[in-house]
């Protein structure tokens, strides 16, 4: 199984500005753009970090999930909350392609735990030796404001907690910060059963 983000978060879309305020930055200086990169990059981080904690997608975008077999008859997604299925491809051994017509599949919507499920029967047959590609978006929405506030929060403040000890030795406790974990504990998903049915 493989999950690759195929279409990644704009710079554009990122609230370098919220973070200077955050981060209680001087204004109106010539060199006010100077920390807009790092600050970049520590949103980024921060953003993948709890994404990766809490199994959903801030913001909206394209991904493609790669699997050798179905699990289960509804095959739950990798993260959430998924807006849409965009295709699903069967490619054999040999690497030939074949589409599956969009009225064979159907996405059951989900905070936690979406899932692909076939319609009127099963999933379709993955061929031996074959894989599937099952693309599909996923995220809050495409704005910073589409986040739910709690988890803007956390990204501000790991952000800044990544900004603020960038010149340490590495000597800061590991793990994330109480209040950040404090703000992310509710989008936390549950997994039972290895990600089976439940």
């Amino acid at each position: 199984m493989m999950l690759t983000e195929e279409t990644p978060v704009p710079s554009g879309a990122l609230p370098v500005e919220e973070m200077k305020d955050h981060l209680r930055m001087g204004s109106g200086f010539a060199d006010d753009g100077l920390q807009d990169g790092l600050i970049e990059a520590y949103l980024r981080a921060a953003m993948a970090a709890i994404e990766g904690r809490i199994g959903k997608m801030l913001y909206e975008r394209r991904f493609l999930w790669v699997l050798d077999c179905w699990r289960d008859a509804e095959q739950a997604l990798p993260v959430s909350p998924v807006t849409g299925i965009v295709s699903l491809t069967l490619v054999d051994a040999a690497g030939g392609e074949v589409v599956v017509p969009g009225g064979a599949y159907r996405l059951i919507p989900d905070l936690h735990r979406p899932r692909l499920a076939g319609r009127g029967g099963a999933l379709p047959t993955i061929p031996s030796e074959g894989v599937v590609k099952v693309v599909f978006d996923a995220g809050f929405g495409a704005a910073w404001t589409d986040i739910p506030v709690d988890l803007r929060q956390a990204v501000l403040l790991l952000a800044g907690e990544y900004y603020e000890h960038r010149h340490d030795d590495g000597a800061q406790a590991a793990g994330l910060p109480f209040g950040v974990v404090t703000l992310i504990e509710r989008w936390r998903t549950v997994r039972i059963l290895g990600g089976g049915k439940t």
